[in-house]
């Protein structure tokens, strides 16, 4: 199956089932007749009719596509959205020719863009919108504000118009503000609760004291320092000495650098990393800094309380100068033993690769804990320099990618100084 025929498979494997007012036509396959004489025939012919209407929006009613299957109503109008993205040619339903294209004016966009929204789910339509930039160099249509108030946002049209963002005239600027806002808001209301929380308990645990309260009290710790002190004749331990949780004061306990590649191809890391450095800004416990970079070095330290500012603040696209990146960073630690540094980069280094090397060695040698992040999306295993991951790994600091949902516990690990929950799927990581 070619590239867009699949697409078009994904796309129509989400539609919304529809009702028919209009019975459809079609050739019925001889096993229908079969079927009719048993005792559940029609729950059965109703199960075929529906894997026909399925496979029919799927392969796009081609000659070749041996359904048989005509489509009316509803069923017609989606399969005319999914035409004009994926269509390939080949004759239309009144004998009219078919081609993937949605024309060059932003009305007929509009008009698809309300279709697909009305015959699929958002998950489906963000999808198809994705597509349609990539397929059909819709881009531009994106720099009118009567576009952006008709798109379903998502983390990848976030991409697509911070990449877009200085040539979008000053009249599309407001109204991509709003829409980068809206998904700003979305994403912090997911994930800022259960990342405050987590940190919140690693920082606790992260300050140890000896005199502890009961129910502070640290069990591990403290009967790994007690062994020698074993009663075999009790098979007990006398614990000399408690170990406990501390509770994090209103002090910063912890130092947390985020360095972000601002590469064309990490457009949903610099999204997620924005919004993550913005719900670890306002803990007061961690003093963070957010760092982005391509071959130039930006620190959007100062405009961490709004993470849409720090996003029309970064360049997307460019060159990449990790080793640059991270002197600048190096330069900004004070409390080495005390400080995460966070490197979020697909590691494709156009800078001196043995000086980044350097850099990352000094770093974990002064007490630094150190993170490489390939990727802080869900867009599953990301393209990287598998080189440089596993020079890096070799260092003691694993590149992997990370989920947003994982990103916490991440974070949490490091604070704490204990092995990472690096996914088991990620070629480039190391053994625990």
């Amino acid at each position: 199956m070619s590239t867009g025929a699949t697409d078009r498979a994904d796309a129509a494997e989400g539609a919304v089932p529809t009702e028919r007012a209009v019975p459809t036509e079609r050739a019925v396959p001889t096993e229908h007749a079969v079927l009719t004489d048993h005792p559940d025939a029609t729950d059965r012919a109703d199960a075929l009719d529906e894997r026909l209407r399925r496979w029919r929006l799927v392969l796009g009613g081609e000659e070749a596509d041996g359904t048989g299957c005509s489509l009316a109503g509803r069923d017609a109008a989606m399969d005319g959205a999914l035409s004009a993205l994926y269509g390939k040619g080949g004759k239309a339903r009144a004998g009219r020719e078919r081609s993937a294209g949605l024309g060059a004016s932003a009305p007929s966009v509009a008009r698809w863009l309300g279709d697909i929204r009305t015959y699929f789910p958002s998950s489906v339509v963000q999808v198809m919108q994705r597509d349609a930039i990539d397929r059909l160099g819709l881009s531009t249509l994106l720099l009118e504000p009567e576009m952006l108030e008709a798109v379903e946002a998502d983390v990848h049209l976030v991409g697509t118009l911070l990449s877009l963002n200085k040539a979008m005239p000053e009249t599309t600027k407001e109204t991509a503000r709003a829409v980068v806002r809206k998904v700003v808001e979305d994403l912090e209301k997911r994930l800022a609760t259960r990342t405050r929380a987590t940190l919140t308990g690693a920082l606790d645990r992260s300050a140890r004291i000896n005199r502890p309260r009961h129910h502070d009290i640290d069990w591990n710790r403290t009967i790994a320092a007690n062994l020698k002190h074993y009663l075999p004749e009790y098979r007990t331990i006398v614990p000399e000495r408690l170990i406990g949780y501390g509770r994090a004061s209103q002090s910063v306990k912890k130092e947390v650098v985020l360095c972000i590649d601002q590469s064309g191809s990490m457009a949903a890391s610099v999204v997620y990393a924005s919004v993550f450095g913005a719900v670890l800004s306002s803990m007061r416990s961690i003093n963070t800094r957010l760092v982005v970079f391509d071959t130039a070095v930006v620190d959007l330290t100062d405009q961490l309380d709004d993470p849409v500012d720090v996003l029309f603040g970064t360049q997307l696209g460019g060159g990449t100068d990790i080793n640059r990146a991270l002197a600048y960073c190096q330069s900004q630690i004070t409390r080495p033993a005390d400080t995460v540094v966070v490197l979020i980069s697909d590691l494709y280094e156009g800078g001196i690769r043995n000086e980044m090397l350097k850099r990352v060695a000094a770093m974990k040698a002064s007490g630094v804990q150190f993170v490489t992040l390939l990727a802080l999306s869900d867009e599953g295993t990301p393209a990287y320099d598998r080189e440089h991951a596993a020079a890096l790994a070799a260092l003691g600091a694993p590149a992997f990618a990370c989920t947003p949902d994982l990103f916490p516990e991440v974070m949490a690990a490091a604070i704490e100084k204990r092995p990472l929950p690096i996914p088991d799927t990620d070629i480039g990581s190391p053994t625990r």
